[in-house]
Formats: C-alpha cells, structure tokens, sequence
C-alpha cells in the first residue's frame, strides 16, 4: 500500500509501497482503514528536518501523519472499544502509563511519550495500526474527513484553556495557521473579543473571514495599531501561533500589564526577552504543547456542533499519491488545512452552514 514516509534523517520524504500488515493487530491495538489525514506543522518541521527532530531518528524508515480519521478494520485480543465497523478519530500520544506524570494523570506530560506519526508509522496511507485506548468513536454524523480536524482543533482547544480567555477578555491570536485559526475560533465561541492576525497571509485571512473572524494584515499596520483599531484597547491574551521567535517579543510588547502569553507554535530559533519589562510588568508566559483527553472531547463536540462552520479550515483535498505536491501547498502558506485522501477515497463537499 502506498504510504509517504520519512526515509533518512535528512530534509525530505518519500512516496513508496509498504506492505500490509497480516494476521491482524496486536493485542491492544485495531487497524484502521484510513479515511483522511491532515498536513500539520510538526509535519513540515520533520519534512524539512529542523533542528528539535532529531528525537526521530532511531524510529526511521517510518510514516508520517498523526492527523487522522477512519474506519476501524479489525481488533487485536482485548480490545472491546473500538469495535469493527466503528468510526473513529485518534489521539496520537502514547503514554508509557508508568511516569509520575501518568500516574498523577497527566497523560500529557508523560516524559517517555511516543507520537504516532513521529516514533512510528502514522496515518499518511491507507491502513495504520493503533492503540485501541487513543481511539475515539465519533458522532454518526460527523464526516470522516471534517472528523480529521479533530487532533489539531484539540490542540487549539488546549491552547485556548491554557490562556484562560473567556468572555469579555480581549484576545489577539498570532498566526491564521490551522491551530492559530482554530484558537481564533474556539476563544470566540467562549465570548472572547478575538482579533486573528497574520503578516502577508492574505489567502489565510480571507478563509477566517468565513468564519466570522476579525483580522488584520501586519503588511498594512503594526500590530499594536491594528489591536487598538480592531479591539479598542490593551489585549488580556495573546496566543502566538507562528513559530516565528520574533513573534513572541511582540506579543509580549502588546500584553497588557498581568496579561498571558500562551506560546503554541514551534520556533525554530531562540527568542530574546526583555526580562526587565516582563517581571516589572507582571506578565506571565505560558507553553502549550500537545492536547489533553479533555481538550479532544471537546473537539469532537465542537465538529459534531459546528462541522459546517469548522469544515471551511479545510481548503485543500488531495490524493494520497500527490502528497509531496500538498506538502509544498502546506510549506507555502496559502492554504490552511491540507487533507491527504487514500486511493479510492472522494472529496467529501463542502457544507454551507
């Protein structure tokens, strides 16, 4: 079966032919007939192999893609739920069960975590094998490939309850990325008063527009001119979403005095910080990073809720067979959620909402 894979450690990936598993899954595990897979940052990062992805190297060959949906095939021994036949979305953290973290449950900070898509073989084919413990069933209604925004809308989620945003708080999101709009989406439908900005993110920002998002184009004015035009005052929250260093120093300058910065995005160089202003002014940083079991089913609920609305995330569907030509679609900036479809598999429609 095709799968796209990371081959070496080394800038690039690779379209070929795996084999199909035999004799059915693991005890513990099930198989899933993929549905579709989302392109996510952490994806781009192993692409181009940025510094920080080294973790991947003893773990390769392996397939990447930990955005995904489908349908489960067959269940190893033990395994009640899922059940054959069951639609289902996966969280792709796998915890060892035995850290601190894990037994204080915290699942999400386990220090000896595996990602399905980064330590093995992930959902960027047409059949993966899981944990049936990270599977999630979800609504009947809820299209399989709209059900594939589930891992990064958690993710937004997550980013969004660590802020602590609600309503009436004035929240600027930095970054129309898939998980900076998602943020955008999620600390608005908690009553947040949200501005979503971006630097030369044109096509970006008009998909937001769809969403009911207020934007701004930093080409066209700073960013603190944009808040006090757009927001009329101070934010109490930012949500840097960029992974741009420079980014951070930014939302930092605009943060109201005892405002928090919730860092989500992936930086590939470090940032300085003006300490000084930081601790005078009493600001408070905070990373996000991963998702919660908590955040995932809110997630779901959200898609299930709103699908026709959250489903405009999704700008671009592509075969499986043309993922080297959606990685470069996703690197490019100008689309928000790239979807791989396997062979066989058909663009669902867009919803009107």
């Amino acid at each position: 079966m095709l799968a796209l894979r990371k081959t070496q450690p080394a800038p690039g990936a690779a379209l070929v032919d795996v084999p199909r598993s035999e004799g059915g899954p693991p005890p513990g595990q099930v198989e899933i007939r993929i549905g579709a897979a989302g392109i996510c940052g952490s994806d781009l990062h192993a692409f181009e192999w940025t510094p920080g992805y080294e973790f991947m190297t003893p773990g390769l060959p392996l397939t990447m893609g930990h955005e995904f949906s489908g349908i489960v095939r067959a269940v190893g021994e033990g395994v009640i739920d899922p059940a054959p036949g069951d639609r289902v979305v996966c969280w792709p953290t796998i915890t060892c069960g035995a850290c601190e973290s894990c037994r204080d449950g915290r699942p999400q900070d386990c220090t000896a975590r595996r990602i399905i898509g980064l330590h093995r073989d992930g959902g960027f084919t047409e059949s993966i094998v899981a944990p049936a413990g990270n599977c999630r069933v979800i609504p009947d209604g809820l299209p399989l490939q709209t059900a594939a925004l589930a891992e990064p809308l958690s993710i937004a989620v997550n980013a969004v309850d660590i802020s602590g945003a609600g309503p009436g708080d004035a929240v600027v999101v930095l970054g129309p990325g898939p998980i900076g709009m998602a943020a955008a989406w999620v600390a608005r439908n908690r009553g947040a008063d949200v501005l979503l900005v971006g630097l030369g993110d044109g096509e970006r920002l008009a998909v937001a527009t769809t969403l009911g998002l207020l934007t701004a184009d930093l080409r066209d004015e700073t960013l603190a001119d944009a808040a006090r035009r757009l927001l009329g005052r101070t934010p109490d929250r930012v949500i840097e979403a960029t992974g741009a260093a420079a980014s951070v120093t930014a939302g930092l300058e605009l943060l109201r005095p005892r405002g928090i910065l919730v860092v989500a995005g992936i930086h590939k160089e470090p940032c300085p910080i003006d300490l000084t202003a930081f601790v005078r002014q009493k600001k408070q940083m905070r990373g996000a990073h991963d998702t919660t079991s908590e955040a995932l089913s809110e997630a779901i609920r959200l898609l299930d809720a709103h699908s026709a609305e959250l489903s405009r995330l999704i700008t671009h569907r592509l075969p499986l067979e043309r993922a080297l030509e959606a990685i470069d679609l996703a690197r490019s900036r100008k689309a928000v959620k790239v979807l791989l479809l396997p062979p066989g598999a058909e663009p669902e429609a867009k919803e009107s909402a």
